[in-house]
């Protein structure tokens, strides 16, 4: 292992993952928080047909993922809070994004490119280059950045909008600039993981997470530790396969991610078997109730 670690593509490939691990563990959080994983899931399909076009418009993938997916960002941030009840929409432009990608691959279709399309949905961590992972780096330290500056604002708004408009805080504009770092997240992660897998980094470990803890700083330290073991562990499986084979890195990282999360749940009932009986057997308008009750004592941390 310790030989293996040496080699150049091994440290490119742990470098990449773990700051990937990091950002989608923070950004996940306010994902999960604003229940726009559909929408982010979606981004993450375009950017598959922005990789596999670029080349066809002579633009790299990584630019053509970037143009894509920032401009289904603007158009999905547009909706504002209304995004979370327009899931036929998303799903239509879910569609039409992997229409995009079949049409983009049959068109420009070679030996090199379909294994570029099997890079784009499925990732290739273990070819990234070093250029590849200071970009990943520039983009990483530039979106975490803007979270810190903007964690207030945007947690008070994921929280209650309708309070935070009240008091001034600009909802749309705040969710237009979210949805723009969430593509930029999934741009950047799509290399790594790939598009198809992009979602199990960027929900399980916040959502496994907040099983644990209502607290917003403490449910984001968990989930980027959540995200680095599940990273780490996965590339160790990568690179430590049976026979010296390399197996591919985004089932380990999808399953160890999907195995999280529903070790989390059960987890979280064991310890409070009471409360998801609570909430099923009573109406709607009490559920809402003690989801505002939640909702308040996020506030207060």
């Amino acid at each position: 292992m310790f030989a293996l670690v040496q080699q150049e593509f091994i440290q490119n490939a742990f470098l990449a993952g773990t700051i990937v691990a990091l950002v989608t563990a923070v950004v996940g959080y306010f994902v999960v928080l604003r229940t726009q994983a559909f929408a982010s899931d979606s981004l993450s399909h375009i950017a598959f047909a922005g990789s596999t076009g670029g080349p066809l418009f002579g633009l790299s993938s990584l630019v053509g993922m970037f143009i894509l997916t920032i401009l289904s960002a603007l158009g999905i941030g547009v909706l504002g809070e209304r995004v979370r009840g327009r899931d036929v929409e998303t799903g239509m432009v879910l569609a039409f994004a992997l229409g995009l990608g079949v049409l983009f691959t049959s068109i420009y279709a070679s030996g090199r490119n379909a294994v570029a399309t099997v890079s784009a949905l499925f990732g290739s961590i273990l070819s990234i280059s070093r250029g590849d992972v200071l970009t990943t780096l520039i983009f990483g330290v530039l979106i975490l950045l803007l979270l810190v500056f903007l964690f207030r604002p945007l947690l008070f708004a994921s929280i209650d909008p309708e309070v935070a408009q009240t008091r001034g805080v600009p909802v749309r504009l705040l969710s237009i600039v979210f949805l723009l770092l969430v593509a930029i997240t999934i741009a950047m992660a799509v290399q790594v993981i790939g598009a198809l897998l992009v979602f199990a980094l960027l929900i399980a470990p916040p959502a496994s997470a907040a099983r644990f803890t209502r607290r917003p700083l403490a449910t984001i330290v968990l989930s980027m530790v959540l995200g680095l073991a599940i990273t780490w562990i996965g590339l160790t499986l990568t690179v430590t396969g049976p026979g010296g084979r390399y197996l591919p890195a985004g089932f380990y990282i999808a399953t160890l991610a999907t195995c999280t999360y529903f070790a989390a749940v059960i987890a979280s009932r064991r310890s409070a078997p009471h409360r998801s009986h609570v909430v099923a057997a009573v109406p709607l308008t009490r559920e809402r109730l003690v989801e505002r009750n939640h909702r308040k004592e996020i506030i207060k941390h």
